[in-house]
This record gives C-alpha cells, structure tokens and sequence, in this order.
C-alpha cells in the first residue's frame, strides 16, 4: 500500500476575523490634480478606499482641506501627490536653465543638436527709451545667428569630407547624423536670448516653490514666467480632448434635450489643476535678501582677491577634498553661491578665516528665513565628492539634468572667457578654416554685453547677459556620493554624446582616479582622449 494511503484528509486553515490577503491594485485616471491629492491624504484620515473617497469628493471639499492643512497646518507634504504638466514654449534659453534648476523637476526641453533654432527666434527685453542698446542688442543677435548658419554649413561639409559614409548606412540616417554633430559645434554660437520649449511634469509643491523663486529673480522674464505658471496652474487647463468632448456633448443634447445640461457640465466643464495650492505663491524674501547680503560678504572677504587661474588654465574639472570643517564648508558653498571663485580657493579663504567669522557668514543664510521657507540649496552639505567645474553653458544645460547631486550654480558672467571646439570629435572649425569668424563673433558678442551692461539703462546689466553665447563658460559646484560620480562618468563619456560634457565626465574620472585609484577602477567610464567613431549616435 502506497504512503498516500495514509495521509489525513487536508483541512483548510482558518482565516482569522479581520485577515485581508488579497492586495488590490489599480491605476488612477481622471480626477483632478488637487482633487487626487486630497483622496490620497485622506488614506492618514480616513478608512475609506480610494475608489469610495474619489467617489464623495469635489472639488470645492477640495480645496477646503487644502486651505486647511496645506496652509494652516503646514503639512506641504499633501502638495507632493498632486502632479501637473505643462507646456512652456517662447522661453528664452536663459529662462529655461533658471526654470529647471530644481531638485525635484521632470522635464523634456528642445535639443539643440536635433533641432535647428534658426527658426525659434528669440527675446526682446524692454529697453525702454534706450535705442543705442535696443539696436546693439538686436544687431549682437542677427550676428550670432549668422555665424550659427555658416558654421553649421562649413562643419556639416567638413564633416561629409571626413567622414565616408558605411555602405550599409542609409543616406538620409548619414546626413541626420552627421548634421547632428554640426549641431553640435555650432551650438556654441547661440546666444541665452534664443527661444526655446519644454515640458514638465512637477508636483503641486515643487511648482509652489518653483514659482516663488521665479518670481524673486532679477530677470524681468524669469519673473513674468512664474505669473505665468501660477496663472497656467490656477486657471483653465487646456484640454486634449476638449473639441471631441464638446461634439459628443452636441450629439448626446440633439438626441436627448433633456440631457443637454448634464452632458455639457460633464464633458465640457473647466479643470483647473492646482487653483489652491500655488495661490499664495510669492516672491520670497529670504531668498531675494539673503542674495544681496552674501553678495556683499563675498565682495568683501573675497573681493581683493584675483580670480584664480582665470581665464586659462583653470582645470575644467577640480575634485575638491575634503580638509574643512562642516561649517567652514558651508560658509564656503554660501560664498561661492554668490560670487564667481573657484570653490577651492573660496573654501582655503574662508578655512583661515576666524570661527565667529564663519558663524557670521552662515547666519547670513538664515537669519531671514521665514517660517515655511526650505533652507538654502547651499545647506546641503557633507557630500564624500565635490567637483568644481568649468565649462561652457551649452554643455552645462546637460550637466544640469543630473537631479541627484547637489549644484550651486553660480550666475551668468563673461569673465570666464569661452570653449573654442577646434579638435578632437568636435571636428569642424579647424577642419572648415572658421575658427576666425567663430571668435570674432564670440569676441563681438562679450563686448557689446559689457557695452550694455554698462549703459544706464533700467535693468541693463540683466539685459545684457542675453548676448552670452552658449560658448562662455560658467562655474558650477556639483557635490555627490560615489554612486552619482560613476553614473555620470559612465553615461556621459559614452561616444554618442556631446563632446564637451564626454569631456568633462572623462576628467571627473581622472580627477576620482587620482584620489580614489581602488574606487575608480569599477567605473565603466569612456577614454575622452581616444578617437571615437563618429556615426555612433
């Protein structure tokens, strides 16, 4: 007799009263953003499911919970589960690297080597009554974009002489690619006043935030930007299916009259996605005050002081050790944020300074901090890897998608001087005999923003800044973990990128390899100084 023979019957296990072990799961589609924020807020209230508390909640209640625990009891967190997309388009580029300097941002802008931005345009400030900048200005623009066309041009037919075309390749795939990294070197040439697009997809309390600081920029631009996001946010959202919605509305009141009301109050009635949460957004005067009153600290304990190895040749990359204190790394990063030194110089200034001197410096960036306001981005501090890097805006603007490190970004200037991509797989202006009209222009182009900047103009000096092209450099602290310094030396040095942030990942690299041999030996990362093929995209 087989041993199944004498196996017990099975007997089913009890459930005890209350178990629950069937995880349910569903996606959520359809209910407005605030109205999303407040079912999901109500899981710490309520018991109720999401699919009952969607079922009992409108907008108005909405918005009363809003008002009450967003505002009065400060809990910002609730803001984070309402998401709102946007559509930014006409923004100028300088416009556009201020608007994404987020930590949390989630976004897609126009790139500047598969588009061509002779067609953007591009922005205007107010001059008012100034006419000699009004026209040095609009003539600066017309110049840059010229030479944007002949260098494209020139590189473009460098690049076909250079570079055969595989049998297997088609044509149309070669002159894409090859026009790409046209694109790429000419880029150099296009000014911050050159009009862009983006999208985003950001939390109703990053938008807040992000409004706020818009809006306490010195750029007259920057700041009718974040009125207009506010607007964008507390008025009517457009609609992706409004005409279908609105036809199918005429369709069921011609059939049924009597549901003519009902039908259009359904399918046609106005969303807005975030009316409650960013309208109380502001500018902040922490932010605005705190500026100007470490702009004069550095002026003073920075001021005497020559900018070092300024313009050349400062290292494009400086992995700053760690040797300070906690809190002379934070009056150094606070420094730095409002001048335009390298990092390592500001923090050896600062480590000899006096301790009650750094404690001043660091009271300076909270005295006036209010009572909802995130400290300062300087705050964050006591990252293991502190890169100080130098390198041109175009390639920064990639640089800059790296949300998981911490960047203090330091203001636009021409001191820094500019990239000139003459070699390796820059691979065009030497090759098309323009390296020449390039500088010209670039040269022309510093010269009649410090005409402006000069002027008595209202607002000159910010108007001024449009004419940089993306070829000046600018300065930036990106402080990380080692996990960051690997993703980026290994992403961004791979052939298929653009050659001046391929060369900045490479030299992160170095930088890591000298300090951290062991360490550096895992990363994956790309030889910046070996030729690469450039059809690999």
């Amino acid at each position: 007799m087989s041993s199944e023979s004498f196996a017990s019957p099975a007997v089913p296990t009890p459930t005890p009263a209350g178990a629950r072990n069937q995880t349910d799961v569903y996606a959520v589609h359809g209910a407005d953003p605030e109205v999303l924020a407040y079912a999901m807020a109500r899981y710490s209230r309520s018991a109720l499911s999401m699919r009952e508390s969607l079922a009992e909640i409108s907008a108005q209640r909405a918005e009363q919970f809003l008002n009450t625990f967003y505002f009065q009891y400060g809990h910002r967190s609730i803001a984070d589960l309402a998401h709102i997309a946007f559509a930014v388009e006409r923004l100028s580029l300088l416009a556009a690297i201020v608007l994404v300097d987020e930590q949390r941002w989630d976004g897609q802008e126009r790139s500047t080597r598969y588009q061509n931005f002779l067609k953007s345009g591009w922005y205007l400030p107010d001059f008012a009554a100034d006419t000699a900048s009004a026209k040095l200005y609009t003539d600066t623009v017309h110049s840059l974009f010229a030479a944007y066309e002949r260098t494209t041009a020139s590189v473009l037919e460098a690049l076909r002489s250079r570079v055969a075309k595989p049998a297997e390749m088609k044509p149309e795939t070669y002159e894409r690619t090859l026009k790409a990294r046209a694109f790429d070197v000419a880029r150099y040439l296009l000014p911050l006043a050159t009009n862009t697009s983006l999208g985003q997809i950001v939390n109703a309390r990053t938008l807040e935030t992000q409004v706020s600081r818009l809006l306490s920029h010195p750029v007259a631009e920057v700041r009718d930007l974040g009125r207009k996001l506010r607007e964008a946010a507390s008025g009517a959202a457009w609609n992706v299916q409004a005409q279908a919605a609105a036809a199918l509305a005429e369709k069921i009141s011609a059939a049924a009259p009597a549901l003519k009301e009902e039908a259009e109050a359904f399918l046609t009635r106005e969303v807005r996605t975030a009316p409650t949460l960013v309208k109380y957004a502001e500018p902040n005067p922490y932010q605005i005050e705190t500026k100007k009153e470490l702009a004069q600290a550095a002026k003073e304990i920075l001021g005497a002081q020559a900018i070092a190895a300024a313009p050349l040749p400062a290292p494009i990359v400086d992995l700053v050790e760690r040797t300070e204190s906690l809190e002379a790394e934070l009056a150094a990063t606070l420094l730095y944020s409002a001048s335009h030194y390298p990092y390592r110089q500001v923090r050896d200034i600062v480590a000899a300074l006096p301790e009650a001197r750094i404690n001043e410096i660091i009271e300076l960036g909270f005295k006036r901090r209010g009572r909802h306001d995130e400290a300062l981005r300087a705050f964050h501090a006591g990252a293991a890897l502190r890169f100080d890097i130098l390198m041109d805006i175009g390639g920064f603007r990639d640089m800059h998608r790296h949300r998981r490190v911490t960047q203090i970004l330091q203001d636009f200037t021409a001191l820094h001087g500019y990239e000139t991509p003459e070699t390796g797989d820059a691979a065009g202006l030497t090759e098309a005999g323009i390296v020449a009209d390039y500088q010209s222009a670039i040269d022309n182009a510093h010269k009649a923003s410090a005409a402006i900047a000069a002027s008595a103009a209202p607002e000159a000096a910010q108007s001024a800044l449009y004419l940089l092209p993306l070829a000046t450099r600018i300065r930036c602290l990106f402080k990380m973990d080692f996990a960051e310094a690997q993703y980026i030396s290994e992403l961004r040095s791979a052939p298929a990128g653009h050659f001046s942030y391929r060369r900045v990942a490479w030299e992160m690299f170095v930088a890591l390899e000298r300090q951290h041999p062991s360490l550096a030996r895992h990363i994956r990362v790309t030889d910046f100084t070996q030729p690469i093929d450039l059809l690999q995209r």
